[in-house]
């Protein structure tokens, strides 16, 4: 079992399965969901999460055009999960929230159009320059 939290701790995640897929995601979107270069996500079945505590929720639009929901603490502003209309049976979890050194790697690196240059990744993982095709 794994347990994510925001800063705070009243929003809270726990996962009785293992993550379903781990990437990086270099999107415009997700550097500013971060404010970081890029962000670290994990994605699990929906039926194996539990969530608890308040969430709001942001809704925007993908580059696909579908709409994804962001859901964030109200009171520290931590953004914990999302869900996409893209991919209704999954749900998005932010790495960090975890603050385990020990989660697993991403096994993919994603709209590596918009990486930093200086961003520097190993051979490990594969590569794309926008989404994989499915």
């Amino acid at each position: 079992m794994t347990h994510a939290q925001c800063a705070c701790g009243a929003l809270r995640l726990t996962s009785t399965a293992p993550p379903q897929l781990t990437a990086l995601c270099h999107c415009r979107a997700c550097q500013r969901r971060t404010g970081a270069p890029f962000s670290a996500n994990a994605f699990y079945a929906i039926g194996c999460v539990d969530i608890t505590g308040p969430a709001t929720e942001f809704v925007r639009v993908a580059e696909s055009g579908r709409r994804v929901r962001q859901y964030f603490c109200p009171t520290c502003g931590s953004t914990l999960y999302w869900k996409a209309d893209a991919s209704p049976s999954w749900i998005g979890v932010a790495v960090g929230a975890f603050a385990d050194p020990a989660f697993p790697a991403p096994t993919l690196s994603v709209f590596e159009q918009s990486k930093h240059g200086w961003v520097q990744l190993d051979g490990s993982m594969e590569h794309f320059s926008a989404l994989p095709a499915d």
